[in-house]
């Protein structure tokens, strides 16, 4: 009986403190003039007055973003895949999934292929492609079926191909903008 007296005694106290520390996050109405227009000098006031903060403790770190017009891989995966409709494509996960695709040269099967990168190089083991195939028979009974290690094996080798070519055209692009002409002095 002791025991539940003090817990409860001890409920209503924490309750307390947590209802007046509640009072320092009050809203309090502030005037527009009481603030700097400018984004740069309301951040330098705010971690002035301690209420910034900063990610990795203020580290100087350049943060590189790549996108997907510029990872060559990627762009060849998808010149290889363009002919088959695609259900999922996200540049910042990683994968590259199609829809169910069927040529019409039967109607019973259809094939999946999902390209997730390991990398950004352009390597053999940069790229897991997957291969699905769906076979279904007259009473639309299906069976999904995982592998076809031919068509995995020609898939890598065509986007690798494309990927070299995009990355070497790209290269020859950036060596053509960033020539610069000597002054010869005399």
């Amino acid at each position: 009986m002791k025991i539940k007296k003090l817990q409860t005694i001890a409920v209503i106290v924490l309750s307390f403190i947590f209802l007046y520390s509640c009072q320092a996050f009050k809203y309090k109405p502030v005037s527009a003039k009481d603030f700097p227009p400018e984004p740069s000098k309301r951040v330098k006031k705010n971690i002035e007055e301690g209420r910034g903060f900063t990610v990795m403790d203020g580290l100087n770190k350049k943060t590189t973003y790549e996108f997907a017009s510029s990872n060559p891989l990627w762009r060849a995966s998808l010149d290889t895949l363009d002919f088959m409709p695609l259900a999922t494509a996200n540049y910042s996960g990683g994968i590259i999934v199609t829809d169910w695709y069927n040529d019409d040269s039967s109607e019973n099967e259809s094939v999946k292929i999902s390209v997730r990168f390991l990398s950004n190089e352009i390597r053999s083991d940069a790229l897991d492609i997957n291969i699905f195939t769906k076979k279904c028979d007259e009473r639309n009974n299906c069976t999904v079926i995982e592998g076809n290690n031919e068509i995995v094996t020609s898939l890598k080798k065509s986007i690798l191909k494309k990927a070299a070519k995009f990355e070497d055209s790209d290269l020859a692009k950036k060596r053509k903008e960033n020539t610069y002409k000597r002054e010869i002095k005399d």
